[in-house]
C-alpha cells in the first residue's frame, strides 16, 4: 500500500464511518478500485481508531459525565437510577454481543465475510431495512427511555457490522428506529455504543500486527498511522454534519445510495469487471 492509497482510504473511512452506508464496504470496494486488493480487516480496524477518537472529542463532555456518574453509582455516591449512570451500564451491556461474536468469528471476518458479493448484498438488504425502519419508526422515545433490553438489542444490531456492508451506525440506528427512538437519539447512542467496540477491535488488531506481522494481520505502519490521523479529522467533520442532519431530515438519501451502490457493485461483479475475492486472505 502506498502513501497515496492510505490517504484515499483514510478519507473514505472518515466520510463513511458515521453515515449509515458502511465504511468497511467502502474500504473494501475502494481498495479494489485502487488495484491494491482488499486492504484487510486489520488495516480497517486500526484506522477506525482515528474516527472513533473523533467521537470521543465530539462527545467528550457527555463521556466524562457518564463515566463519572457511573463510577459514582458503584461507590454509592450517585443513585443507581441516575440517567447517566444507567447509560454507562447500557453501553457496557450493548458492547457484549460484538465482543463475543467478534472473538468467536474473527477468522471468518478476515476472510470469507469480505467477499464483494456479500458486501453488495448487505448494502442493498440493510439499506431497505433502514428505509422501512426510518419510515415506520414511532419516533416517540429518547435516550431516557433506554433500558437493558433495548441496550442489548442495540448491541446485537451493532454486531451485525462485523459483516462488511451492514454498517455499524446503520445497524444500530436501524434497531433504534425500529424500537421507536427518534433519529437524534438513535444516532447519539450508536456513536457512544461504538466507542468500546471500535477501540477494543482496533487495539487488538494493532497488537496482533505487532506481535505476528504476517498474513492477514500484516500492515505497513507508516501509511496506516497517517490514515488513522486523516480519518480522525474527516470523521469529526462528518459527525457534526450528521448530528445536524438527523434533527430535521430522514435517512432516505442514504438508503437510496446504499441500494444504488450495491446494485452497481453486483453488476460489475456479474460482468467480471471486479473479482469478489481479489486480495482477500
Amino acid at each position: 500500500m502506498s502513501w497515496f492509497d492510505a490517504i484515499i482510504l483514510a478519507i473514505v473511512q472518515g466520510l463513511t464511518e458515521f453515515l449509515p452506508i458502511s465504511s468497511s464496504a467502502h474500504i473494501r470496494v475502494v481498495g479494489e478500485w485502487l488495484q491494491i486488493g482488499d486492504p484487510g480487516a486489520t488495516f480497517t480496524a486500526i484506522i477506525q481508531i482515528g474516527t472513533e477518537l473523533a467521537v470521543v472529542v465530539f462527545f467528550w463532555k457527555d463521556i466524562v459525565r457518564i463515566i463519572q456518574r457511573w463510577a459514582g453509582s458503584l461507590r454509592g455516591k450517585v443513585e443507581k437510577n441516575d440517567p447517566d449512570a444507567r447509560m454507562g451500564w447500557w453501553i457496557i451491556i450493548g458492547s457484549v454481543p460484538i465482543v463475543v461474536l467478534g472473538f468467536i468469528f474473527q477468522d471468518l471476518i478476515r476472510t470469507q465475510l469480505r467477499s464483494l458479493w456479500l458486501v453488495a448484498t448487505m448494502l442493498i438488504v440493510f439499506g431497505v431495512i433502514l428505509g422501512l425502519a426510518d419510515v415506520l419508526g414511532r419516533r416517540q422515545k429518547d435516550l431516557t427511555k433506554l433500558d437493558a433490553k433495548d441496550g442489548l438489542i442495540y448491541g446485537f444490531a451493532q454486531a451485525l457490522a462485523l459483516i462488511p456492508g451492514v454498517s455499524r451506525s446503520g445497524g444500530t440506528i436501524t434497531a433504534g428506529r425500529m424500537m421507536g427512538y427518534d433519529r437524534p437519539s438513535a444516532a447519539r447512542y450508536a456513536f457512544l455504543l461504538a466507542i468500546p467496540a471500535v477501540f477494543g477491535s482496533g487495539l487488538y488488531e494493532l497488537y496482533s500486527a505487532i506481535k505476528e506481522p504476517s498474513g492477514v494481520t500484516a500492515i505497513e505502519f507508516g501509511p496506516t498511522l497517517l490514515a488513522t490521523v486523516i480519518a480522525f479529522v474527516v470523521g469529526w467533520i462528518v459527525i457534526k454534519f450528521l448530528m445536524k442532519w438527523v434533527e430535521t431530515r430522514s435517512f432516505m438519501p442514504f438508503v437510496i445510495y446504499r441500494i444504488a451502490l450495491g446494485t452497481l457493485l453486483m453488476m460489475l461483479l456479474a460482468l467480471g469487471v471486479m473479482d469478489p475475492l481479489a486480495g482477500s486472505a
